[in-house]
């Protein structure tokens, strides 16, 4: 792409924009040999600026085709970048996950290609056949060997807590455990469908119609008291709170941390908010520079949490009536490995992170999009009205989790929560190359290399999910279509990462499937929710509008939207004063 590029003719006419001398101190001046003297007792002979521009020139170039070499034939295709080595970082960096997402989806003949990278490579999976292969592979391709350092940045663990960490991260059958073997089989198991994944879903979904109902008894009862009929609310925020809220009690009991009634009301709140500081923080904290001044909002966001949560701790409540047995057999395994109890406390605020980020932001966009057009709207309504039930002489309608999490009673509702996912995930699953690796006999990775399957392309490939790819569209996964790209149900099941695949697979996600719909449900039947008058939220047919997705951020987990979403909440009349919810 150099062979046009004339260097004499560049330097001559650099030399004649900008004449050597410009560059030189106003002391400098040429001897009698007509060299410049640039300081007392020195001289510099010749033109330097054309020099030095030839230089870079030539440190350009040879980067430039250095970082196109391939470290073995095999190697998947490089795609180089205008900046060598540095520039698909930067923009990584400044465009977060667009940036991949954009990439990928720009050379769809490459199913996997490399990005070279300082000292590494990173190499990037786009199809979902190569995707399934790199789950397969995960003796030499594996996320945990990059556990420790990223929870240290994170989380802020000290070094001897990130030492055992480290221990036997990868055992074989047959070796003994590290803390994060145990405790990924522990979560793995006790999530995992049975008993103990049924109970905690349904303490969780009557925690949160518990909120609900409170959130009615403050708002819209005692009318005479002067009670408004519509409250005006942040939608991701209306539902954040009640998720925040309620999975704060479920898993840490009613004496939690967040919720706890010794602390003021208003330090609740701010804990809420710390909460939500670190969550929209946690690409600054990876960096990991001076994250106490590069990164203050995250930062002491999680320092207050993980001080409330060693108080909490400290106190042996986490020993208590009404925390969940799977937080107490959380904190069992990191004692008995060797962990100080404050620093329990850090590991538990990963635990809680995943059980309401994902669950709160997936949430907002189900309810969005099913309030957003009507015929979803009714659609769904429509089919949850259909498996609610009423005792006689009760106001309160019974909702059974297991009809409004089965897909054949409420298919719409469960398509909707399947495209939102699609839609608005663009996560990767990232693995470190333990070994020089051969993926699907075809293509060699580099051993300490890194390879992430791009799930926001896969996510928005038109040879998966058709020409209409881009858009959402739920009926893409309702069941019986011939049009076998454009349902869900019949691409290949690497296709949809949202729960990730392989070994990282979310050990959680039947448990927020279940949590999330019957939330969802719990929210149309009880609510009408409308735009604000004026506001930008109205869309089409008076409905709410649906804002683009914000995915100038590092897609860590389910995308937030780009800008508010402002809703007036009106209680439906006539319906029911309540929800119980039963198995």
């Amino acid at each position: 792409m150099f062979n046009n590029l004339n260097l004499t003719d560049l330097l001559n006419t650099t030399s004649n924009i900008l004449p050597f001398s410009s560059l030189l101190p106003p002391s400098s001046s040429k001897n009698h040999n007509g060299a410049w003297s640039l300081f007392p007792g020195t001289t510099t002979t010749g033109p330097l600026l054309p020099i030095l521009l030839l230089a870079l020139a030539i440190l350009y170039l040879a980067l430039y085709a250095l970082q196109c070499l391939k470290s073995h034939p095999n190697e998947p295709p490089i795609l180089p970048s205008k900046i060598p080595y540095i520039g698909h970082l930067l923009s990584m960096t400044l465009q977060g996950g667009r940036y991949l997402k954009n990439l990928g989806l720009s050379h769809p003949d490459k199913p996997i290609f490399t990005l070279p990278v300082p000292n590494s490579r990173i190499y990037i999976v786009t199809d979902p056949v190569l995707a399934l292969a790199v789950q397969r592979a995960s003796k030499s391709l594996s996320f945990t060997p990059l556990v420790p350092d990223l929870t240290k940045r994170i989380l802020g663990l000290d070094t001897k807590t990130v030492n055992i960490v480290r221990q036997n991260l990868d055992p074989e059958p047959g070796e003994q455990k590290g803390f994060l073997a145990e405790m990924h089989d522990m979560v793995y198991a006790a999530l995992g469908p049975g008993m103990e994944l049924n109970e905690l879903s349904l303490r969780a979904v009557r925690e949160l119609a518990e909120e609900v109902d409170s959130f009615v008894d403050a708002s819209f009862r005692n009318s005479e008291e002067g009670k408004e009929e519509e409250v005006k609310v942040n939608l991701l925020h209306w539902v954040r709170h009640f998720v925040t809220i309620s999975t704060a009690k479920f898993l840490y009991g009613p004496e939690n941390p967040l919720t706890s009634s010794s602390p003021a009301e208003g330090e609740k709140l701010d804990l809420e908010a710390a909460f939500w500081d670190f969550d929209n923080g946690l690409g600054q904290l990876l960096i990991g520079i001076v994250p106490s001044l590069t990164a203050r909002k995250p930062y002491y966001g999680r320092e207050k949490l993980a001080a409330a949560m060693g108080d909490w701790l400290d106190s042996g409540k986490y020993l208590g009536e009404g925390v969940s047995d799977i937080v107490k057999r959380r904190v069992e395994i990191a004692l008995r490995h060797g962990w100080d109890l404050r620093e329990v406390s850090r590991s538990e605020l990963s635990f809680l992170f995943a059980g309401i980020v994902n669950t709160a932001t997936t949430s907002f966009w189900v309810v969005l999009r099913i309030f957003a057009e009507r015929g979803l709207l009714n659609a769904v309504r429509g089919e949850l009205e259909g498996v609610l039930t009423q005792e006689e002489g009760k106001r309160r309608g019974v909702l059974s989790l297991d009809k409004v999490k089965n897909g054949q009673a409420c298919p719409t509702l469960m398509a909707v929560f399947k495209e939102s996912l699609r839609v608005g995930s663009d996560n990767y699953s990232t693995r470190l190359v333990k070994s020089d690796t051969v993926l699907a006999g075809k293509y060699f990775l580099k051993k300490g290399s890194i390879i992430q399957i791009a799930g926001g392309v896969l996510h928005a490939d038109i040879k998966i999910w058709g020409d209409d790819a881009a858009a959402f569209n739920p009926g893409r996964f309702l069941p019986g279509t011939d049009e076998k790209k454009k349902n869900g149900n019949g691409v290949h099941p690497a296709a949809f990462r949202a729960f990730g695949g392989g070994k990282t697979l979310c050990p959680g996600r039947h448990f927020a499937t279940n949590e999330i719909l019957a939330f969802v449900a719990i929210l149309v039947l009880r609510f009408d929710l409308e735009p604000v008058e004026g506001d930008a939220g109205t869309g089409t047919g008076g409905m709410i509008r649906v804002p683009e997705k914000d995915d100038g951020v590092l897609p860590v987990h389910i995308l937030e939207p780009r800008g508010d979403v402002f809703v007036r909440v009106c209680p439906r009349d006539g319906t029911y004063g309540g929800i119980e919810v039963v198995p």
